[in-house]
């Protein structure tokens, strides 16, 4: 189970070295979970195990902290506790623009959906009517 939760830390550490070396726009362990998806990848060819299956230390340490991940978020409730005071001063106006926002989000979601819908389907119907051939009306 240490080397489990090792592999884990290491994944992690190699993201963030690479994030910072390359510079990436992305969270180092973001970069570590890739890595660690690319390693499980490559092992399970390698040794010819059966492709997804995670070995049973990873499997069995991933299910700890899943099932202590509410446990991750009391440092974000200790800050909402600790600004409560700006919170009753200033959360209607919160409140408002994450409601707007989401709205926005939302309409502009259902716009490009929309527009790209009917693209496809004219592209679609452009194709399928080169597709098919012409039918002639042959008389008898």
């Amino acid at each position: 189970m240490i080397a489990a939760i090792a592999g884990l830390l290491l994944c992690q550490l190699l993201g963030e070295v690479l994030v910072r070396a390359l510079a990436l726009p992305l969270p180092g362990p973001v970069a570590g979970m890739g890595l660690m998806f690319a390693f499980l990848s490559l092992r399970g060819r390698r040794l010819g195990e059966e492709p997804g299956k995670v070995p049973n230390q990873i499997g069995t340490v991933a299910d700890v902290l899943l099932k202590n991940l509410s446990l991750l978020f009391i440092p974000a409730a200790t800050g909402i506790v600790q600004y409560f005071d700006l919170l009753r001063q200033f959360g209607w106006i919160i409140a408002a623009s994450i409601a707007v926002s989401t709205t926005a989000a939302l309409i502009v979601t259902v716009m490009v959906f929309r527009l790209t819908a009917v693209a496809g389907a004219k592209r679609f119907a452009r194709s399928a009517a080169q597709d098919s051939p012409a039918q002639e009306n042959e008389a008898p």
